[in-house]
This record gives C-alpha cells, sequence and structure tokens, in this order.
C-alpha cells in the first residue's frame, strides 16, 4: 500500500484528463504560429530558449506515453503529494532530454502535435488505475495526469512570458489542479496548523508548525493568486519580490514561508 502519511485529495479523473488535453490543445495552437525569430528568443528558464521550452512540453506530454509503454509495476508503492519533491533531482537529465530534442527535430512544434496526438489515443484506451512506473514511484495514470496540469500549465506561463504578446490560454481546470496539487504539497511538506495558505479560488491549506488555529480570522495568513502561487512555488519568482510586488498579502509572524519555497526546481 503507498505511504499513509501524505493524504492526498480526489481528483475527477475525466475533469483532469479533458483538462490535461485541452491545455495541450491550447499550446499547439499557439506553437504552431511562432516564427523561427521568436523560437529562438530566450526564456526565463536559464538557457533555455523557447525552442528548448517548447521541446520540453513535448516531452512532458509524451512521458505519459512512454510511461504507458513500458511494463505496469507490480503494486503502488508512492503517491501524488511524492511527485514534487521528486522533480528536483531529475533537473539535469530533464535539461538533456530537451535539449537533445530540440536540436533533433527543426520543428518543435510538430514534435508536440505528435505527442499531443499519443496522449488523446492512449486515453482513450487505458483506464486511470493503470499503474505507471514515474520518477516518484508507482502512481496510477489519473495521479500521474494530475502532475501534467502542473507541466502544462507552468510552461503556458513560462511561454507567454517569453513571447512579446503572446496570450496563451489557461484551462481552469487545469489551473485549479496545479494550484491544488502544490498547495497540498506545502502542507505535506510544513505540516502543522499555525499559518492559513489562500490560493482563492482554488485552494486554502494550514501548514508550519505551532499554535493551531481553531476557529475566527486565523493569526497567520498568506494571500495570492493561483499564478503567483505556481511561480513561487516552481522558483519562477521569488517570495520576497512576490511581497515587495504586492501580488503576496503575507500577515503574522509565521507568515513567511521564503525558508519553504520553491517546491520545485
Amino acid at each position: 500500500m503507498p505511504p499513509a502519511k501524505k493524504r492526498t485529495r480526489t481528483y475527477d479523473p475525466a475533469k483532469i484528463r479533458a483538462a490535461v488535453l485541452d491545455q495541450a490543445a491550447h499550446l499547439r495552437r499557439a506553437v504552431a504560429e511562432l516564427t523561427p525569430e521568436q523560437l529562438a528568443a530566450p526564456t526565463r528558464l536559464g538557457a533555455w530558449t523557447v525552442r528548448d521550452l517548447v521541446a520540453h512540453v513535448a516531452t512532458a506530454v509524451s512521458a505519459v506515453d512512454r510511461a504507458v509503454r513500458a511494463p505496469a509495476p507490480a503494486r503502488q508503492d508512492a503517491v501524488l503529494l511524492d511527485w514534487p519533491s521528486s522533480t528536483v533531482g531529475h533537473a539535469e537529465a530533464v535539461d538533456d532530454a530537451a535539449r537533445r530534442l530540440a536540436a533533433e527535430h527543426p520543428d518543435p512544434g510538430a514534435a508536440l502535435a505528435a505527442a499531443e496526438e499519443r496522449l488523446r489515443a492512449l486515453l482513450a484506451e487505458h483506464p486511470g488505475s493503470r499503474l505507471l512506473a514515474t520518477g516518484a514511484g508507482a502512481l496510477p495514470l489519473a495521479d500521474y495526469l494530475v502532475t501534467r496540469t502542473v507541466e502544462l500549465v507552468v510552461h503556458t506561463d513560462d511561454l507567454n512570458a517569453a513571447v512579446p504578446g503572446l496570450d496563451v490560454p489557461v484551462d481552469r481546470q487545469a489551473l485549479a489542479a496545479a494550484t491544488r496539487l502544490l498547495a497540498d504539497a506545502l502542507a505535506a511538506e510544513a505540516p502543522g496548523g499555525s499559518t492559513e495558505v489562500r490560493v482563492p479560488p482554488y485552494a486554502v491549506v494550514q501548514c508550519v508548525q505551532g499554535p493551531r488555529h481553531t476557529r475566527g480570522t486565523p493569526p497567520n495568513v498568506v494571500e495570492t493568486d493561483p499564478l503567483t502561487w505556481l511561480r513561487l512555488a516552481t522558483g519562477r519568482t521569488t517570495w520576497r519580490d512576490a511581497v515587495d510586488g504586492a501580488r503576496v498579502r503575507a500577515s503574522g509572524e509565521r507568515a513567511d514561508l521564503e525558508g519553504l519555497l520553491p517546491l520545485m526546481r
């Protein structure tokens, strides 16, 4: 049985499947319109160009197909909340894979379109209970798809930031799932009840050790919007910059989350 210490909320499998496919389609349509100059532009992701970013998105989408084609694990040995922290150890491999795909495919948009097409086909064939071997351990397909909402929404935001004037839409269900997963990951990494983190309209979690709040207005409150939360949780922006820019409202002596972020790197 999976570990009991991390209790993951329930996600509607049908809504998650639809959200992943919708967000992949949004990205595919936007990428198809990018010019060579736009593909060569820098991003906020270190040395990655937009071409590298698109190649990584294609890799993240096709990861589901690769996992389904591999032998199914004998049993589940991880839970969904194990995934965010597991990504830290794979950063170098992720970088290598993105650069290799970008170099091998002159048209990264075509690679993304092919990955989306394969994903649609396999989701029509395989049940959500099918176990997959992932970097976090053996997870059901339905859970692994929740992780794809984080990949797709965060990288949609990266692409919008890299290409002036681009405004790739973000699927509401995908944004909700990504926000909730990373809010729950914070609560799992810093268990406690002294601080309430609010990301309206999608998530509210209690975290950080200390006196537990029981009723009324909590003494320690952090509130932000979903995209700012995702940028904080994935290292796209710093806690201090978000607070100074009034994108985070934090009150109380235990409301400073700087030492707990980012959750993913």
